[in-house]
């Protein structure tokens, strides 16, 4: 297999998910949207299918699949429902530190349970005043015997209420910068609070919250990697993370193309489709294109995750792919929607839902402007070295 051929393998996947996506995830989306509520229905269809256990090791009850199959599986299920690929994607984001960079212990007491779907994680490294800039956090862990005593408020939480663990970023050393800053994860019931739900724009089935610690004390045991390693594992999991974005918002954007003209062969205008129409065909063509473009610098980006190579070229590409896949989804999506004229405008069609849910994959895991700015530095160190 290269970057850019799936294996026959991947292909039957490919339409083994597409399948009960379809059949038993798509029915639910337009409720989910509409009220806004977690879809139990369709994160059950996906563990049914095992899809949380996909990107776990087989050491730890997982499945062990590389990250090209992995962005497959999101991208088929954002391709009916973004808010049910959120719910698989962002339990992986929150054990990706345990992944890589946990002990023997945490991984044996945390992954299996995520594996099984039994439980879920989030990753809580924003706050209120530190968003982009991350090293101006305030959440604090103190040491105190066998334990840290964490306090401090974490936004934009994906999945809150809903998580069983919270892979907490906090700083161990105050003057230190970012190289003051620690990770642990965090068992919901030992004192995490959600403080606010927020009511969004798009990937309303899920929930996005503020998060509370009140002196909550966490086992040492639980600290993730060294103290003062944490932004370097916030970083390093981001690099990670980044191309799956870019595989949902691919997700999305094909979602919307395939809606888009199913809606254009049956709509006759002046006696005919209108993808008879000449300008239809150059838009589809257009969007088709852009979309595979995204596609395949997403799988590319994965194979490079796969390859065991962080550092310079999967920092560039995983950028490239989350900030081209992005722009793409949005792109997608508003022109999909142009094609159906009115009737794209409104709920009874799912083109206004993706076209809602696509902006978002432009703003999380770092705003595409931090991507342009992660990008170029890693072009002008490349470049003459």
């Amino acid at each position: 297999m290269t970057a850019f051929e799936l294996s026959q393998e991947q292909d039957a996947f490919r339409a083994v998910v597409r399948a009960v996506a379809e059949e038993r995830i798509a029915p639910h989306a337009a409720d989910a949207d509409r009220s806004a509520s977690f879809p139990w229905e369709s994160f059950k269809a996906a563990r049914e299918l095992e899809l949380p256990a996909l990107g776990i090791p087989q050491a730890y009850g997982g499945q062990g699949a590389d990250h090209v199959t992995q962005a497959v599986m999101i991208e088929e299920i954002a391709r009916v429902c973004a808010s049910t690929s959120l719910a698989l994607l962002i339990s992986k984001l929150g054990m990706t530190p345990v992944m890589v960079w946990g002990s023997e212990d945490l991984k044996r007491r945390y992954l299996p349970r995520v594996a099984s779907g039994e439980a879920q994680a989030s990753y809580c490294l924003s706050e209120p005043d530190a968003g982009s800039d991350v090293a101006s956090m305030t959440t604090r862990a103190v040491r105190d015997g066998d334990s840290y005593v964490l306090s401090g408020t974490k936004a934009w939480i994906t999945n809150a209420g809903i998580s069983d663990t919270y892979t907490v970023f906090a700083k161990t050393d105050p003057s230190a910068g970012h190289r003051g800053i620690s990770a642990f994860v965090v068992e919901a019931d030992w004192g995490v609070q959600v403080a606010k739900l927020e009511h969004k724009l798009g990937v309303r089935g899920s929930p996005t919250g503020q998060i509370v610690l009140d002196e909550v004390r966490v086992p040492v045991a639980n600290r993730i990697g060294e103290e003062g390693q944490g932004f370097y594992i916030a970083m390093g999991t981001l690099d990670r993370s980044r191309p799956m974005i870019g595989a949902q918002a691919v997700g999305i954007a094909q979602g919307a193309l395939d809606a888009a003209v199913a809606y254009g062969k049956e709509r006759r205008q002046f006696g005919r489709p209108i993808t008879d129409n000449q300008g239809i065909q150059f838009t589809i063509a257009d969007l088709a294109t852009q979309i595979e473009a995204a596609r395949g610098l997403v799988y590319r980006a994965c194979a490079r995750i796969d390859a065991d190579e962080p550092g310079t070229e999967l920092t560039r590409l995983g950028a490239m792919a989350k900030l081209f896949a992005s722009d793409t989804a949005m792109r997608v999506t508003t022109d999909a929607l142009q094609l159906l004229g009115g009737y794209g405008y409104t709920m009874d069609f799912p083109l206004e839902r993706m076209f809602r849910d696509a902006k978002i994959t432009q703003i999380y895991e770092g705003t595409n402007q931090i991507q342009r700015i992660v990008i170029a530095r890693q072009v002008l160190k490349e470049v003459g070295a």
